[in-house]
């Protein structure tokens, strides 16, 4: 039988990261999480010359009685499923409808340029949907902080 193994920085109902609190203003606190690349660990990393660190500022509500200060170690966290909707937006359903105006265009055009233009094109509005109710997507992606 297998058992579910976690990674040291998850749960299994949450995802977990180590940051530095970098601002803080009265309403949110920003913290640099460094994401790393498989590759960073991997022994061969200099033949490949692949290896990827980026950082990141995670926007963090400051609720009242959080005692913290910009160099503070903190923990990041969110829900696992909250990842799973993010992906879902940003990823599958654009892909989704990407692919269906594509083949429905195709199917009415015959003419594969046109139909291939307009399905890129049609992802236009749906990101800028997406980022017209930002504000509402922040109160729902919301990341939990605690001391580290």
């Amino acid at each position: 039988m297998k058992t579910l193994e976690t990674q040291k920085n998850c749960t299994l109902d949450e995802i977990r990261h180590q940051g530095v609190i970098r601002d803080m203003d009265e309403d949110q606190i920003y913290v640099s999480i460094i994401n790393q690349s498989a590759c960073v660990s991997c022994q061969v990393k200099g033949v490949c010359n692949v290896t990827e660190i980026s950082e990141e500022i995670i926007e963090v509500p400051k609720l009242p009685g959080m005692d913290f200060k910009p160099g503070d170690k903190v923990n990041v966290s969110m829900q696992k499923s909250l990842g799973t909707r993010a992906v879902f937006l940003g990823y599958i359903l654009p892909f989704l409808i990407l692919l269906t105006t594509l083949i429905t265009l195709l199917a009415i055009t015959g003419n594969e340029g046109l139909s291939g233009i307009l399905a890129l094109g049609i992802l236009v509005p749906y990101y800028f949907i997406l980022y017209a109710v930002r504000s509402q997507l922040k109160k729902t992606f919301t990341f939990k902080i605690e001391s580290h």
